[in-house]
C-alpha cells in the first residue's frame, strides 16, 4: 500500500517490480494523474481516493505499507502510525520516507492559513518518529539519507532518512 500515493510515482515503481499495488491519496486530481501514468506506463494498481490516515477499513493484510514525506503532514500523528501498523500482516514492513526540513525550525506557521498546527509540521526527526512507533512493530532501523546526492540531486542540509519497521 502507498499512501500519499500523489502522482503514483513510486505506485508505478512498485508495479513495474511486479507487487501488487494499492495507492490512496485524498486529492482526487493526484488520482486521477496517477491512473494516467500508471495507464501509460502499461502498469496497474488499486487507486483510490481517500485519507492516507485513515484508509478504508477492507484494506488490510498488507505485505507491506509505504508512506514518503506524508507524516509531518498528520493531525494525529501517533494514532495514525498505530493504525498504519494494523494495516499490515504479521511480519509485514511499514517503510517510512521522511525527514525534517531545515528551514523549517522555528517555524511555527500552520500548514494553511486558518488551518491548526500540526504537531510534526516541518517535518519529524527520526528519533521522534521511531520513539513513536517501536511501542508497535517487533523491530526497527533507521538510515540517514540526506547526504545522498543521487536521491536528492544534491546534498541537502536537512535531515532525511528511511524508517523501515516489521510487526
Amino acid at each position: 500500500m502507498d499512501l500519499g500515493c500523489g502522482t503514483g510515482s513510486l505506485t508505478a515503481l512498485l508495479a513495474r517490480q511486479g507487487h501488487r499495488v494499492t495507492g490512496i491519496d485524498l486529492a482526487p486530481q493526484m488520482i486521477a494523474r496517477a491512473r494516467t501514468k500508471l495507464t501509460a506506463a502499461g502498469l496497474d494498481a488499486d487507486l483510490h481516493v481517500g485519507d492516507a490516515a485513515a484508509p478504508p477499513a477492507r484494506l488490510t493484510g498488507y505485505d507491506a505499507v509505504l508512506s514518503r514525506h506524508l507524516v509531518w503532514t498528520l493531525p494525529s500523528p501517533e494514532s495514525t502510525l498505530r493504525h498504519w501498523t494494523t494495516l499490515l500482516r504479521p511480519g509485514g514492513t511499514l517503510v517510512l520516507v521522511e525527514g525534517r526540513w531545515a528551514q523549517a525550525d522555528g517555524d511555527d506557521r500552520p500548514y494553511a492559513p486558518g488551518a491548526p498546527r500540526l504537531p510534526w509540521a516541518g517535518g519529524v526527526r527520526a528519533e521522534t518518529l521511531a520513539a513513536a512507533l517501536r511501542p508497535h512493530v517487533r523491530e526497527l532501523t533507521v538510515t540517514p539519507l540526506a547526504h545522498d546526492a543521487a536521491l536528492w540531486g544534491r546534498v541537502v542540509p536537512d535531515e532525511r532518512y528511511a524508517l523501515v519497521a516489521r510487526t
